[in-house]
């Protein structure tokens, strides 16, 4: 809906309608890019869509998105706060080649971390993470377990074939 002066009610009919299958929705907030890192994140992932705009078309001030079924929102409130590695999304992945996928994808342009985690160009934090690493991580085997920890406390982009590897390592 938008007013005669072109701006965009607030809130648009309807737009918070699928929170109530969710207690909580995370809320993001941007500068002033929050529809461009919306639109960025709901390229990359399954089941993603943006599902409303609020404030005018030249100064969106929220966008609510979905992400792989979830319910998010992205604030364009202002330079006062920045995100932190406090916060951080988690991406499972089926494999080495997902992981490839999306840590080529979130981190161009961002900054690569240790263990997996990285920083989108955004300021986002993400962990882009094997479904095997806790089988890797959690081996009956402390010491299996230990190598494959120590392997992966070395990493950037975690690497499946190296963890196992490590794993496998028999000491001298």
């Amino acid at each position: 809906m938008v007013d005669q002066m072109g701006a965009r009610a607030w809130p648009p009919v309807g737009m918070f309608d699928d929170m109530t299958a969710q207690t909580i929705t995370p809320c993001f907030w941007f500068d002033n890019n929050g529809l461009e890192a919306a639109e960025f994140y709901v390229s990359l992932f399954p089941d993603s869509r943006i599902d409303g705009v609020a404030g005018s078309e030249d100064a969106p001030f929220m966008v609510m998105f979905t992400l792989m079924g979830r319910p998010y929102q992205a604030l364009n409130g202002g330079p006062m706060f920045t995100f932190s590695e406090a916060v951080s999304l988690v991406v499972p992945c089926e494999g080495q080649p997902e992981v490839d996928h999306y840590w080529a994808a979130l981190s161009a342009g961002g900054e690569e971390g240790r263990c997996g985690w990285l920083k989108d160009r955004f300021g986002l934090s993400w962990q882009v993470v094997p479904n095997q690493l806790g089988e890797i991580l959690g081996d009956p085997d402390p010491e299996r377990a230990g190598r494959a920890t120590e392997a992966m406390m070395q990493m950037s982009k975690l690497d499946l074939d190296a963890l196992r590897a490590a794993a496998d390592a028999v000491p001298d």
